[in-house]
């Protein structure tokens, strides 16, 4: 038989057990934290180093030394030629492909170390990369620091990297036999396309770290499910559209045809469909390639104002204020991909219109982060 309880002591228990909630809460984070804090901080490095390592590649490629190292030693080609004879003997190596034997002939020695340094400093940068993911990531294991759930994550992103270095060596290989001059288009396109992958699992992670494991789960309730679907289409779309730029990029396409908004003074490029087979044109045809990669900028740009305006529509302010500010890099990023284009993509210029790519692809994953996590403002505002 029930008894009677008194409206007193109901309320104490009501208390008792908001107090204690907070405190279970708490028990339940510090089990599932780990070293939170430092896991974001070594990622933070991680993000600063892969976004150089694609500043490194891009001048790389804009100053064609790219092929200057013709071997692929991934411990013992850590140590540059360390004397005469070995600078001759690298020389001697660059001097059997196509890129010299077809257009660099007039070079001599102190030429070649001009863009070996360059294509060294890339690779040399990559093992740092490796280097301090290793000792973070082995570090953090070996002292049980790695919050659960996230050993696979962080795993991976070693395993990407790994990948990287193999995809790096495989986009080489093609400039070094046959006829080539340069490395394959595509195999170039997927060197750096691997690269923004990377980058994004790295902001991901670092968004999902700088709150704790209870206020994501809270928030994943109020997921904004139409909002975080057009976010994924617009991450995806500008993902193409970095593809295409790479692309353009690995033929020089950019400098093929420099007016706008037309193209030899039409819509479509003169000789548009001129390589056989066919399909050689959407790879190789530098007024093709670029005219692809104008109409898809042009597209992503009109999906940006539709996912905007349906931005602007989320009740949290920081979500709304996420969206604006991946519509403006956008913005920035077509005019200055135009600005690009009129003067034949100089390498300073060009290098600048990278780096924005870099910019926009973080914030329109962190705009999809907004929206799959949105955060709660108070009426207060705290």
């Amino acid at each position: 038989m029930s008894q009677k309880r008194s409206i007193f002591e109901e309320v104490t228990e009501t208390a008792q057990d908001q107090v204690a909630a907070p405190k279970a809460a708490g028990i339940i984070d510090r089990g599932h934290r780990g070293a939170r804090g430092a896991i974001r901080i070594w990622l933070m490095m991680l993000f600063t180093l892969v976004a150089l390592m694609i500043a490194v590649g891009g001048l790389t490629r804009l100053t064609d030394s790219g092929l200057s190292i013709t071997e692929w030693r991934p411990l013992t080609g850590a140590l540059p030629p360390m004397n005469a004879a070995d600078w001759q003997s690298e020389f001697a190596k660059y001097q059997e492909i196509p890129e010299f034997q077809v257009q660099n002939k007039w070079m001599e020695l102190s030429d070649f170390k001009q863009i070996y340094w360059w294509e060294w400093g890339h690779r040399q940068l990559g093992r740092v990369i490796g280097l301090v993911w290793a000792l973070g990531f082995f570090g953090f294991l070996v002292l049980r620091k790695i919050p659960t759930g996230w050993t696979g994550r962080l795993l991976g992103i070693g395993v990407l990297g790994g990948l990287q270095g193999a995809v790096g060596w495989w986009m080489v290989a093609s400039g070094l036999t046959g006829t080539m001059t340069d490395v394959a288009s595509y195999r170039l396109a997927t060197h750096l396309g691997l690269a923004f992958i990377i980058l994004g699992f790295i902001a991901w992670y670092v968004f999902m770290l700088g709150r704790e494991e209870r206020d994501l789960m809270q928030a994943r309730r109020a997921k904004e499910v139409k909002l975080f679907g057009m976010a994924t289409g617009w991450m995806h779309f500008a993902f193409l559209q970095i593809l295409l730029g790479a692309l353009v990029a690995g033929i020089d396409a950019g400098r093929s045809y420099t007016d706008w908004p037309l193209m030899g003074g039409q819509f479509l490029p003169p000789d548009a469909m001129m390589m056989e087979p066919w399909w050689r044109n959407f790879f190789e045809n530098p007024g093709l390639v670029q005219f692809v990669h104008r109409m898809s900028g042009y597209l992503l740009l009109i999906y940006g104002v539709v996912v905007l305006r349906r931005g602007l529509r989320s009740a949290h302010p920081r979500t709304v204020f996420a969206f604006k500010a991946a519509f403006i890099a956008l913005i920035a990023q077509v005019i200055l991909g135009i600005y690009t284009v009129m003067t034949a993509a100089p390498w300073q210029v060009a290098i600048v219109h990278q780096l924005l790519a870099v910019a926009l692809w973080v914030l329109i994953i962190r705009a999809r982060f907004a929206a799959h996590y949105p955060k709660t403002t108070s009426i207060r505002g705290t």
